[in-house]
């Protein structure tokens, strides 16, 4: 039976939409809360970005903190987690010698960002080779902190990985670096809305995450997060007058305001906050997580290769990456695309194809079988036509 809650989104209904992790999909009161902010911008600009802009955006960060774990100063809008590691990254005072620690699992466009610094600083990017699959959270966590050394300056992690879609036991990596006075930034594109998060309690120094994933906001709607102590220690990409409604915040207070832009999707977040807790999101979320093991369960059977982590949702939760054998993967999504009308990604990590799949509150099990369906018809071509 297909999913209630369908009637919310917007969807295709001639596709189906298993790629919620790349772009979410807002549901309809969100959106019509989101337009309607657009209509008052566009009735009084200049009173609503100049007069009420700082009330408005403080009342939405404010809803945001407490769904976070946190307070609301400690938070501000960006329009997605690359610029938000983009303003840590280029704006932290790093020297010649000094080393940032990461793995060799994180997003590509990230992986970028720091080696401009790289290249700008004389910083060096240190990223460790994690095994694959992981088998315990202590395998993982000193693989990565043997990386460590006396010139460790920033500790960079994915929380949850775009290309593998496994959540990493960042909680004891933060713990250490503290101990250290090794700064960490975390990128959490993908948690908002899909895990719990206390971000106060993760005790992270820098945090930033989509909303418009699993949170269901419009697009070009996140946060970066500065605990209160570190604040200081990075600034603005772009400077401009500040909000000066908030002095006793200097992070809000550069951060915030960067010039005259479209505001609407982040005021729409406490209408998402909303939709989520009078729809029972999770609920939702245990549900979507039993479409993701079954995904999981069928392509082991399907495919015969190893799961990248154990079964238990400290792993995954509503997205799981599988190994796929050797074959064409791009040929795969296009044809999975074209030929049966599902959006699901297919990336490649470090010389391996991986087959991505997401489940959202709109999704079933129809769907998830539509895709499994598909991968056993299309394997036993794709994968021969690879071998000759």
């Amino acid at each position: 039976m297909p999913s209630d809650l369908i009637r919310f989104f917007q969807l295709d209904p001639d596709y189906t939409f298993l790629n919620h992790g790349s772009f979410g999909a807002c549901p309809r009161p969100v959106f019509d809360q989101y337009q309607q902010w657009q209509r008052e911008l566009e009735a009084r600009p200049v009173e609503f970005l100049n007069r009420r802009f700082p009330q408005l955006m403080a009342e939405s960060r404010s809803a945001l903190a407490a769904f976070l774990g946190t307070e609301a100063n400690n938070l501000v809008y960006v329009p997605n987690a690359t610029t938000g590691i983009n303003i840590v990254a280029q704006t932290l005072e790093l020297e010649p010698g000094d080393e940032i620690l990461s793995t060799d699992l994180e997003y590509g466009a990230l992986d970028r960002a720091w080696e401009k610094v790289e290249r700008l600083t004389g910083a060096k990017y240190i990223r460790r080779h994690i095994d694959l699959p992981i088998s315990t959270a202590e395998h993982f966590i000193e693989q990565v902190w043997s990386g460590r050394t006396d010139r460790t300056k920033v500790l960079f992690l994915s929380h949850i990985t775009s290309s593998t879609a496994i959540t990493f036991p960042v909680e004891a990596l933060i713990a250490r670096a503290r101990a250290e006075g090794i700064i960490t930034v975390i990128d959490g594109a993908h948690c908002p809305g899909q895990i719990n998060l206390h971000l106060d309690k993760l005790g992270a120094d820098f945090y930033t995450g989509n909303c418009h994933k699993w949170m269901m906001t419009p697009k070009g709607s996140a946060f970066l997060y500065g605990r209160a102590e570190s604040q200081h220690l990075i600034g603005p990409l772009v400077v401009s007058w500040g909000d000066k409604s908030a002095p006793d915040s200097p992070f809000v207070q550069e951060l915030e305001f960067v010039g005259t832009y479209d505001i609407s999707a982040y005021l729409s977040i406490p209408a998402a906050i909303r939709f989520m807790n009078e729809n029972d999101w999770d609920a939702v979320r245990i549900r979507c997580h039993e479409l993701v093991r079954h995904y999981r369960s069928r392509m082991i059977e399907l495919v015969g290769t190893e799961p990248l982590v154990p079964d238990d949702p400290k792993w995954y939760s509503q997205m799981c990456a599988h190994p796929l054998p050797p074959l064409d993967g791009d040929e795969l999504k296009r044809r999975l695309y074209d030929d049966y009308r599902i959006e699901v990604p297919v990336t490649e990590v470090r010389g391996r194809w991986y087959l991505r799949a997401s489940a959202q509150g709109y999704n079933d099990t129809a769907d998830m079988d539509r895709l499994l369906d598909a991968v056993a018809a299309l394997l036993p071509e794709l994968t021969h036509a690879r071998a000759t």
